[in-house]
């Protein structure tokens, strides 16, 4: 199948290989010149064959706007626009309304695996119309993992962003529990191995995870945590997992004080921000401060 895929960063350029890799056509574009296959979206457009798919991997917000704006332009009725980037479920509705207007179709795609998403495959919580998302089923089944799980068509516009927002908010409290955790552990004397305990959860636990795994791999490089500085940002989608609570009234307490724990480390060189900074690098190659 042929796909057009705007923004080819951490996850769009290992998205472009994995899609390639399984036999697809793809024409990517980029703001850098270096790594982009076209010139402008235009060029990338006029290289497709219609009706077209052209999936958005950029930046939440102006910059996903923008996109869809140049994108609702210049292509052509029964075309589709896949919005995988972070966007909020809102903005989905909008895109999918001013798309459809000029005969654009619109799905909306919650991307999880972050930098291992090339080898281990990534998860798509999906959401729009049947007739749009059968279509492009070929480029979910390349992308998702290997086997039964890891792709879902969860409804309609905006149900795929509002899953991965709200697997963005468990994520923040499970990372928020490994590092108090980890923080208990430090402080004891009588605990001399805090990497090694760490290490010992990964078989026969209940609390077994990938993110634990991910943990030990940073203990790995740095036992104590002693280069990266205590600060985690937030990426939007844990704030709007608790907004949402609050429309619909469903308590969040865990979610929600692991948000807030993030703030925290806006203040002080947190210990538990070590852990969770070091966690984000580890499964999204998110930026870390260093402490040198």
């Amino acid at each position: 199948m042929q796909i057009g895929l705007i923004g080819l960063g951490k996850m769009g350029g290992n998205m472009r290989d994995r899609l390639r890799n399984a036999g697809h056509d793809v024409v990517g574009y980029d703001t850098n010149p270096e790594i982009s296959d076209v010139d402008s979206l235009v060029d990338l457009v006029d290289r497709l064959e219609g009706p077209r798919a052209v999936w958005v991997m950029v930046p939440a917000g102006a910059a996903t706007q923008n996109v869809v704006d140049q994108l609702g332009s210049i292509l052509k009725p029964r075309d589709i626009v896949i919005d995988g980037g972070n966007s909020r479920w809102t903005d989905d509705e909008k895109h999918a309304e001013e798309l459809g207007k000029r005969g654009i179709g619109f799905v909306d795609a919650g991307v999880s695996g972050g930098v291992w998403g090339l080898k281990n495959g990534y998860a798509l919580m999906v959401g729009g119309e049947k007739e749009h998302v059968d279509r492009l089923k070929p480029i979910f089944d390349a992308l998702k993992p290997e086997g039964p799980y890891g792709y879902v068509h969860a409804g309609k516009v905006g149900a795929g962003h509002f899953a991965k927002m709200v697997h963005n908010g468990i994520e923040y409290a499970m990372m928020q529990a490994y590092a108090e955790g980890w923080e208990l552990l430090e402080k004891v004397d009588s605990v001399d191995n805090v990497q090694e305990v760490f290490r010992s959860w990964q078989e026969g636990t209940v609390i077994r995870s990938w993110l634990l795994d991910l943990a030990v791999n940073a203990l790995d490089e740095d036992p104590h945590l002693e280069k990266l500085r205590g600060r985690a940002a937030d990426s939007g989608e844990g704030r709007w997992t608790v907004e949402a609570a609050i429309d619909h009234a469903v308590p969040l307490p865990a979610i929600t004080a692991s948000l807030f724990a993030r703030f925290s480390s806006r203040q002080d060189d947190s210990p538990q921000m070590k852990m969770i900074a070091a966690l984000r690098n580890q499964f999204g190659g998110h930026a870390v401060e260093s402490t040198k």
